[in-house]
């Protein structure tokens, strides 16, 4: 079996500081992109979690994800990720069931344990737990989304004869994804059997996710690996390129800023013995022309069997619609390319 390939944009509804663009703004310009992006094809629209940051990141993707299904008619709505150390797992599942049900089955969700310590000391959750936390999340939504009444007590929650409602639309709930930037990461996912968000280098997560579902006799090729891969459109990237650069070299001076204050930060950052820049790093970036652009995807997609790809649509700091022609080239020119070159 083989799995459709699928393509969309991802947001974090960001505004730093000294921007030019107020955060209303890029709410109702992003909403605005998210409703091309569906009209020229993309599938997929994810959003990004993080707190307590000064450009106000997106903390919820709740409301955001239910203004934008309803505005959209096809699109699928997830995150890359969703920090499940911060969130009662009966809350999430019922928010989840109520997104599914405005969108009519259109809600995935990418979970992840989170990295950044003034998160975990602004919510005073021991970094710690983040493990246990993680998991049991994960079991409890499986259970909730049954429509049966369930108990569960693990080492964080203690649940007991609880129906949750509504249903979701999809039979057992949104899929799962786990996000992984280590071998007990991709581990967890296979133990979860949720499809995979790769963030760390292919020997240290791909490798070892297809071994473990393999080593149950499951079929890698039925699951879904996704990517954050920024794709920039442009037959002259030397005029068009310099203002999303600058706003892109921001997000990686942030991003850098957690990963440092981070116990991950080693191999967030690097393959194990290697100097060289994590492969699947979701702040990289493909810019060029469309034949360059086709080229790059193609075997990036191919050389990690990545079936879901979203490009970035807001630089931080610049008006989300300056994407735009960029993410109509992106659908209409690179996508159709990419899937005849891959078959899909």
């Amino acid at each position: 079996m083989t799995l459709p390939l699928r393509f969309g944009v991802v947001h974090d509804f960001r505004c730093p500081p000294g921007s030019d663009v107020p955060m209303p703004r890029v709410y109702a310009e992003t909403f605005e992109q998210i409703e091309l992006a569906e009209q020229v094809g993309l599938e997929l629209c994810w959003f990004t979690e993080h707190h307590f940051i000064d450009d106000g990141y997106l903390p919820n993707f709740v409301p955001v994800a239910g203004a934008a299904a309803a505005r959209t008619t096809r699109m699928r709505f997830s995150t890359d990720i969703c920090l499940l150390p911060f969130r009662d797992p009966i809350r999430l599942a019922e928010d989840l069931a109520i997104l599914d049900n405005i969108s009519n089955g259109r809600i995935e969700l990418g979970g992840g344990m989170g990295y950044a310590a003034h998160e975990f000391a602004g919510f005073g959750v021991p970094l710690s737990r983040r493990v246990s936390l993680t998991e049991e999340v994960v079991q409890i939504l499986r259970l909730a989304w049954q429509g049966e009444r369930f108990s569960f007590h693990g080492k964080r929650f203690h649940i007991d004869d609880l129906r949750i409602t509504p249903d979701p639309v999809q039979p057992g709930g949104p899929p799962l994804w786990l996000a992984a930037t280590s071998r007990a990461g991709a581990e967890r996912a296979a133990r979860f059997d949720t499809n995979l968000l790769p963030q760390g280098a292919t020997s240290e997560v791909l490798g070892p996710w297809q071994e473990a579902l393999r080593a149950d006799g499951r079929d890698p090729s039925t699951y879904r690996v996704g990517l954050i891969r920024g794709v920039f459109v442009t037959d002259d990237p030397e005029r068009d390129w310099p203002p999303v650069k600058a706003a892109e070299a921001y997000r990686r001076r942030v991003y850098g800023g957690l990963i440092h204050g981070s116990s991950d930060r080693e191999q967030m950052r690097r393959p194990a013995g290697s100097d060289a820049p994590v492969p699947l790093n979701p702040l990289a970036w493909t810019v060029g022309d469309v034949d360059h652009c086709v080229a790059e995807l193609t075997a990036l997609m191919a050389d990690h069997g990545i079936t879901d790809l979203v490009t970035w649509g807001g630089p931080p700091g610049l008006s989300p619609s300056v994407m735009n022609p960029s993410i109509e080239r992106f659908a209409t020119e690179v996508v159709p390319r990419v899937r005849a070159a891959l078959g899909r």
